[in-house]
């Protein structure tokens, strides 16, 4: 009996089942289209604004004149001034070395002595000529005297006795004189290579030194960048050019973060055969003087970074180096949907970038950073309000190098 139930009790759990099944089944919900998705930015309206072009560069100080400090004279050094030393400054005159002076005072004094001799036989020789012209009138000669008559030639070669006496003289004056090395500008020691005591001669490196009334620093300029500053540029006929003089700061984290002023002051006549750059040559005016006080003072070698004032231009187009894509492209809003645009930069630093062409004033530009989003993608403004405000005018702060 109980086998000819069980069939029938798993039939009915079955069908229970299936009718559970049919009355709880989902509900698809019908809507007439799929959702549109869209992109939350914000955006900056293009404007012209006046923009000054700053561009970047670096080099390294050097002095104004360099000179390696040699003797002219063969001595014993007897006396280094105070200041000689790596680092000393000196004013021009200043007495720097001595050289042992005898042997040229010696020289001196034989020189005086032969020049005194030379005098007293030239007077002798003018006497004897005077005689010997007497002589030759009182024998009722109207004639002039042949040269040999009258000592013509003795007295010539007397004179030149006497000059090269005189020449001797000057000779060992000046000998005298640069027993005293002094110093033949206003300037600083850079290194030292003798001291008191050690003998010198013509070929002995004394020292190397270099001017402080300025320091020069030598920029190099990419060529696209040369349209946007006016080199100082020198012609053949032109020996006082009435040019501005663009200025350059010139930066420093040697010893903390510093700024100095000063002007490119000429452009060099040659392009650079290994970078194929031009370069310009900026100048800081007395770097030690009053103007280094409460600083540390520029050194010979230091690298610095410059920062060289550009031209001024009108109503351009300058937008975040952060809105543009691979250099190339940049997102615009257009009727609600994005749009990628191409555009043209002409120039560029390390925040924003000058637009030729691919932009107009008025264009809705995305400063959002975006990923890999296509064109016609619906986006919401975020700021509307605030991308209706003009920009303010720029100026550049740097360019790459």
């Amino acid at each position: 009996m109980i086998r000819k139930l069980l069939p029938i009790a798993v039939f009915a759990v079955f069908c229970a089942a299936a009718a559970l099944i049919m009355l709880n089944r989902p509900q698809a919900s019908r809507s007439s289209s799929p959702p549109v998705p869209s992109v939350r930015v914000e955006v900056q309206t293009v404007q012209p604004q006046d923009y000054r072009v700053r561009l970047q560069s670096y080099g390294v100080v050097r002095p104004r004149t360099q000179s390696t400090l040699l003797p002219q004279v063969t001595g014993e050094i007897l006396e280094v001034g105070a200041d000689f030393r790596e680092g000393g400054f000196f004013e021009q005159g200043d007495l720097l070395l001595r050289i042992d002076a005898r042997d040229y005072e010696a020289a001196l004094a034989t020189a005086r002595a032969n020049l005194a001799q030379a005098e007293q036989a030239l007077q002798e020789e003018q006497a004897q000529a005077e005689q010997a012209l007497q002589d030759w009138r009182r024998l009722g000669n109207s004639e002039a005297p042949p040269a040999l008559v009258s000592r013509q030639p003795q007295l010539a070669a007397a004179r030149a006795s006497r000059d090269s006496a005189q020449a001797a003289v000057r000779q060992a004056q000046l000998n005298l004189e640069r027993t005293r090395i002094v110093a033949p500008f206003a300037g600083r020691v850079l290194s030292k290579s003798v001291d008191v005591g050690q003998l010198v001669n013509s070929s002995t490196t004394l020292a190397e030194i270099y001017a402080i009334d300025y320091v020069e620093v030598r920029l190099p300029l990419k060529n696209q960048e040369l349209d946007f500053i006016r080199l100082p540029e020198a012609y053949r006929y032109d020996s006082a050019p009435d040019q501005v003089l663009p200025a350059v700061t010139l930066n420093s984290t040697l010893a903390g973060s510093q700024s100095w002023q000063g002007q490119i002051v000429r452009t060099e006549g040659a392009i650079d055969t290994r970078s194929q750059q031009l370069h310009v040559v900026a100048v800081i005016d007395d770097p030690y003087g009053l103007k280094a006080q409460g600083r540390q003072p520029l050194k010979i070698n230091q690298y610095v970074s410059a920062q060289i004032e550009g031209r001024l231009l009108q109503s351009v187009l300058v937008i975040p180096n952060s809105t543009l894509y691979q250099g190339s492209y940049v997102y615009l809003v257009d009727d609600g949907l994005l749009r990628r645009q191409d555009v043209e930069v002409l120039w560029q630093n390390g925040t924003e970038a000058l637009i030729g062409a691919g932009l107009k004033a008025g264009d809705l530009l995305v400063t959002t950073a975006l990923g890999q989003v296509n064109s016609g993608t619906r986006v919401q403004v975020m700021n509307a309000s605030q991308a209706i405000a003009s920009p303010e005018s720029g100026e550049g702060k740097g360019a790459g190098s």
